[in-house]
């Protein structure tokens, strides 16, 4: 049985997030090696729900 996870993120936090994966595929790329798994994530993200959520600060 697998764990899921569940990650909340502004809209900043996801922008990095994508940047920096768009990077290492386009390393990845350069080098010669496979970007398989880069792909399933950039693809998991983009099409993730985005939900509003109120933080409580303590």
């Amino acid at each position: 049985m697998t764990k899921k996870y569940h990650v909340y993120l502004t809209n900043e936090q996801r922008r990095l997030l994508l940047d920096s994966l768009i990077v290492k595929k386009n390393e990845l790329i350069r080098t010669g090696h496979y970007t398989d798994a880069i792909d399933e994530i950039i693809i998991k993200i983009m099409k993730a729900k985005v939900k509003r959520v109120r933080v409580k600060e303590v």
